[in-house]
């Protein structure tokens, strides 16, 4: 099991278990249809990229629909260093 799933931080980071698990979800599903990290995985498989994606800031679930950066894409948020909103479709 990787070692940050088992602290409290990275749970009190996103706002509780149930947000945590939708949020490993929805990057994993995110991931494995194409998109690229956002910072460069340790172990180098996707869920440590995903883990330190979150505990870097990198990714959040806005359960409101509004992103970070409402005049850019996701993707193109990503690619410049910023942050994923994985709530709104591609």
């Amino acid at each position: 099991m990787i070692e940050e799933l088992k602290e409290d931080e990275i749970v009190n980071k996103v706002g509780g278990r149930f947000k945590l698990a939708t949020l490993i979800q929805k990057r994993m599903i995110a991931l494995n249809q194409g998109s690229r990290p956002v910072v460069e995985p340790r172990g180098g498989d996707k869920m440590s990229a995903v883990i330190a994606e979150i505990m870097e800031d990198k990714i959040y679930l806005d359960l409101s629909g509004k992103s970070g950066a409402a005049s850019e894409s996701p993707e193109s948020n990503a690619d410049e260093g910023g942050t994923v909103d994985l709530t709104q479709p591609e």
